[in-house]
C-alpha cells in the first residue's frame, strides 16, 4: 500500500481512468439494470464499482463455560477489521469524486491459507448527484447505503437522504448448561433463561451500538436494520451478533411526506 488511505497503486489507475472527463472513462456496477435505471431516475450517475479489503487475523479469547460473557477482544477484532474495509471503499469513491455509495455489499470469507485469518470486503456502486446538493454526510465523507436501488429511489423520491451504513456488533459466549440442569430438562418443554438472557444481551448490545453510529451521524432514523447471528468458527457456544442498516435525515428540515390520494372507482 503506496498511497493515501492505503488504496494500492493498481487500485489508483483504475480509479484514474474512471473519474469523469477521462476519454477512455466508462462505469463500472454491479447494479441490476432495473436498479441502474432507477439510481439514473433518482438523479444520481454511476461512476465505477468502488471496495475496500482487509485480511485481518481474529484474535482468541476463552469465555467462562457456565458464564454468559461477551467476548470483547473478538468484538473489537470484527468491528476494526469491518471500519478498514469500509473507510477503503469511502476512500476509492472520494477519489472518484463520488457523493455517495449504493447498494453496498459488505461480506466476510475465513481463508484456508491461514489459522483465524478472515477477509472483510466491502463493494458497491459510486454515484454522483446531477444536481448541486448536500449529498455527503456530516462527517464530510460519502454517504454509504446497503438500499436496493429501487430502495433507494423510494427514499429520496420521499424526500430523505441516506447518510451512512451504521452497524454494530457483538461477540458473545454463551454458557452451558450445567449437568443437573441438563439431567433435570430431559424430555420436558421448558425455558432455558441463560440462553434466553444470553441471546437478548447480545442482540441489545449489537442494537445499541448500532444506534450510536447512527446519532453521530445525526440521522433521523434506521431504515431496512438486518439483526443477524453469524457462528464463524467459533464453535457453537460464541456467536457474533451484527446488526446493520442505512441512517437517514429529511432532505429539508420542514419535510412531510404526502399522503396518498384516494382513488374511488368509477362507477355507473
Amino acid at each position: 500500500m503506496t498511497t493515501a488511505d492505503h488504496i494500492p497503486e493498481d487500485a489508483m489507475r483504475r480509479l484514474a481512468e474512471m473519474r469523469p472527463g477521462q476519454k477512455t472513462s466508462l462505469f463500472t456496477s454491479d447494479l441490476t439494470v432495473n436498479e441502474f435505471l432507477l439510481v439514473r431516475e433518482a438523479g444520481f450517475r454511476p461512476l465505477g464499482l468502488v471496495l475496500g479489503s482487509s485480511i485481518y487475523h481474529v484474535g482468541f479469547q476463552r469465555g467462562q463455560w457456565s458464564k454468559n460473557q461477551e467476548l470483547d477482544r473478538l468484538s473489537q477484532a470484527m468491528y476494526h477489521a469491518r471500519e478498514l474495509a469500509m473507510s477503503r471503499m469511502e476512500a476509492e469513491a472520494d477519489v472518484l469524486g463520488a457523493d455517495g455509495i449504493v447498494a453496498v455489499r459488505l461480506e466476510i470469507e475465513f481463508k484456508e491459507f491461514g489459522t483465524d485469518l478472515a477477509e472483510f470486503v466491502a463493494v458497491g456502486t459510486a454515484v454522483k448527484a446531477e444536481e448541486p446538493g448536500e449529498w455527503r454526510n456530516n462527517t464530510g465523507k460519502p454517504f454509504t447505503s446497503d438500499l436496493s436501488g429501487q430502495d433507494f429511489w423510494t427514499l429520496v423520491q420521499a424526500g430523505y437522504a441516506p447518510l451512512g451504513m451504521v452497524m454494530g456488533t457483538c461477540v458473545y459466549h454463551i454458557a452451558h448448561q450445567r449437568f443437573r440442569q441438563m439431567v433435570g430438562n430431559l424430555g420436558q418443554n421448558v425455558e432455558i433463561p441463560q440462553y434466553t438472557e444470553a441471546l437478548y444481551d447480545a442482540r441489545e448490545l449489537a442494537m445499541s451500538r448500532m444506534q450510536a453510529e447512527a446519532e453521530q451521524l445525526e440521522a433521523e432514523g434506521i431504515v431496512g436494520v438486518q439483526l443477524l447471528s453469524l457462528p464463524h468458527r467459533w464453535g457453537g457456544h460464541t456467536t457474533e451478533f451484527f446488526a446493520i442498516g442505512t441512517a437517514v435525515k429529511p432532505l429539508r428540515a420542514d419535510h412531510r411526506i404526502a399522503k396518498p390520494q384516494l382513488v374511488l372507482p368509477l362507477t355507473d
